[in-house]
């Protein structure tokens, strides 16, 4: 596929209800095909309620991307997941990756939001909440990952969660907007 195939796209499901993660969503592939109506659902992640790890996270986001295109039949499927990792010094940081998969079996990913947790907030995802909510206990707010989210909260608004996740889905976008560059072949030759 490449950038001007994605402007004759008509749907693109994003395997989630969030706000911030459809908003993203649409921010950034909205330009790209601006005849596709990009609708929000909720599907399983096939994961964690808060996973924990790069890997876990990716096939969170994967799941979603697949459940999410196939359940309406679009021609574009995305799911977005934020998880937590485990650092060699005993702290926590965040992580979270967007996939972007069509109906051909083409498939991008990318992701990145690596973000040092407080050890207080850390000592809660170990305890078994989710990090959006443990970032509700630690401000005293609710439904926190709707909004800001851990990132909007940590960099005081330095960084806000919408743009951060618009990062993720670009990078996934890469192989769909500059199709040319990603072949099968890999030493790089054309295709066919």
């Amino acid at each position: 596929m490449r950038a001007s195939e994605l402007r004759d796209v008509r749907t693109i499901a994003v395997g989630s209800a969030n706000p911030v993660k459809l908003a993203a969503v649409r921010a950034v592939l909205g330009p790209l095909a601006p005849r596709a109506r990009i609708d929000g659902m909720s599907v399983a992640s096939g994961v964690a309620d808060q996973p924990m790890g790069d890997e876990e996270t990716i096939r969170g986001a994967t799941t979603r991307a697949h459940a999410a295109r196939a359940a309406v039949e679009a021609e574009l499927g995305v799911g977005i997941e934020g998880g937590c990792v485990e650092e060699p010094d005993g702290g926590m940081r965040t992580c979270a990756w967007a996939v972007i998969v069509d109906a051909h079996g083409r498939v991008g990913v990318g992701g990145s939001l690596a973000m040092p947790l407080p050890a207080r907030v850390a000592a809660m995802v170990r305890a078994g909440l989710e990090l959006g909510h443990a970032m509700d206990r630690l401000i005293g707010e609710d439904n926190t990952k709707h909004g800001k989210g851990a990132v909007g909260i940590l960099t005081n608004g330095l960084v806000d969660r919408q743009r951060a996740y618009e990062i993720l889905v670009a990078y996934a976008a890469a192989p769909f907007v500059m199709g040319e560059y990603y072949t099968d072949r890999a030493d790089g030759g054309a295709e066919g």
